[in-house]
């Protein structure tokens, strides 16, 4: 775990900031449980009264949330991004599919460029960890799988470019692709052809990073993602004539 010992007269301050900063950086994540009260304080190297008045303090400003017989949780941060009535309305108006895409092209193509340029080599060693990940998934042909580890890895190069807001905005965003609000991602890897493309793209894009190429990077990312808004208007075009195909060959049988 990312803990380590605090060196401050006022421990409590010190624990306070430490996870603050975790929370932050993203490193600890919304619904990720802390150690329990003994492996913490003994991580951190203090009293578990100081830890104690430093997670009551974080809990009370809705950084942490305490479950009974649980543990302590980072709270759900990002669970007020958009309100239920807007996410309805994404789920039901494919207008707001093309927008998102377009909008993900804009941020994570900056994101990409900021990453090649700005990211250490841990960063670039975890977003390279994750690809090696896809390229196994992809052998393995389960598409659930590649399309849990396509966000991932979008996550990764956003977590490289070390933008705060743009790391907890994106997240947000992507906590809503994975519920399916915008489209069944699944849906993308059913067919082995695309999934050839869409691991090709992703190699496009890990490559430019690895050689921390920023406008390579940016380009990789704007390719792919342009690629995953033509392949699902195809795939709407597609969905709406198979409707009347079958109402044709209903007719057809009944004549």
């Amino acid at each position: 775990m990312p803990f380590e010992p605090i060196q401050q007269e006022k421990l409590s301050h010190g624990v306070i900031h430490q996870i603050e900063e975790l929370i932050l950086r993203g490193v600890l994540r919304p619904g990720e449980r802390l150690p329990s009260e003994r492996e913490l304080s003994e991580r951190m190297g203090v009293s578990r009264p100081s830890l104690r008045e430093a997670l009551a303090d974080l809990q009370e400003r809705g950084l942490l949330a305490s479950r009974a017989g649980a543990g302590v949780f980072v709270a759900d941060v990002l669970g007020s991004a958009f309100s239920p009535a807007v996410v309805k309305l994404f789920a039901t108006h494919d207008e707001a599919v093309f927008d998102y895409l377009s909008f993900r092209r804009d941020m994570e193509g900056l994101a990409a460029e900021r990453a090649a340029r700005m990211a250490s080599d841990t960063d670039l060693m975890v977003i390279d960890a994750i690809f090696t990940k896809m390229e196994a998934a992809h052998q393995k042909r389960n598409p659930a799988d590649e399309a849990h580890l396509d966000a991932d890895f979008h996550l990764s190069i956003i977590e490289a470019s070390h933008n705060i807001i743009m790391l907890h905005m994106m997240r947000s965003m992507y906590e809503l692709l994975r519920e399916g609000v915008f489209y069944n991602r699944t849906i993308m890897f059913k067919q082995r052809t695309t999934r050839d493309m869409l691991l090709d793209q992703h190699r496009a894009i890990n490559d430019a990073l690895q050689a921390r190429k920023p406008a390579d990077a940016r380009a990789a990312v704007e390719a792919h993602l342009s690629f995953v808004e033509t392949a699902l208007s195809d795939q709407q075009k597609a969905d709406r004539n198979e409707v009347f195909a079958q109402k044709r060959f209903d007719h057809e049988a009944t004549r």
